[in-house]
């Protein structure tokens, strides 16, 4: 191995060890809030895309979960929010960690993932501009990966909280 090859692969277990702290310190966060609010869930670590990625799961099925997603996923982002910040108090850097809960944020990928496909498809077939409903940041990234997979392009237009996504012809 080279010089460069040997630090870049100490960067990436640098990076990766970063990671995984991340999400043991959002890890004992969320599991401290669980036991406050006197509520059931596993908490899930990986680390995905770059970033630490954290689940609550219930084993039991148990609808309590859907306290902590709220009305379109607005609790769900505020505790991300919150989980963020104390990620930063402990490590001083600013985190990207995603959080998930009950699934939420993975089915709504995959409705997103679909919207998308369907708007580049509508696209495709007249050849005009579809302009998609406001959504969050992370419902954006989402649509525009999915549109970039089916071989157009998109942007985000607006100010926030009614920015939106526009599918542009190729």
């Amino acid at each position: 191995m080279t010089e460069g090859t040997t630090s870049a692969a100490a960067e990436g277990a640098d990076t990766l060890t970063r990671l995984e702290q991340e999400g043991e310190i959002a890890a004992d966060y969320l599991e401290g809030l669980l036991d406050i609010a006197d509520l059931d869930g596993d908490i899930d670590m990986d680390v995905e895309a770059d970033r630490a990625s954290v689940s609550i799961i219930s084993d039991t099925g148990s609808r309590d979960l859907q306290k902590l997603v709220g009305r379109d996923g607005e609790v769900l982002e505020a505790l991300q929010e919150l989980t963020r910040l104390a990620v930063h108090r402990e490590t001083g850097d600013r985190s990207r960690l995603m959080l998930d809960i009950a699934g939420y944020r993975a089915k709504k990928r995959a409705e997103l993932s679909e919207l998308g496909a369907k708007a580049a498809a509508e696209v495709k077939s007249t050849g005009e501009p579809v302009k998609l409903k406001p959504m969050t940041p992370f419902e954006r990234k989402v649509v525009h990966d999915a549109v970039k997979a089916a071989g157009l392009r998109s942007e985000s237009e607006g100010e926030e909280p009614q920015r939106f996504v526009v599918v542009l012809p190729a």
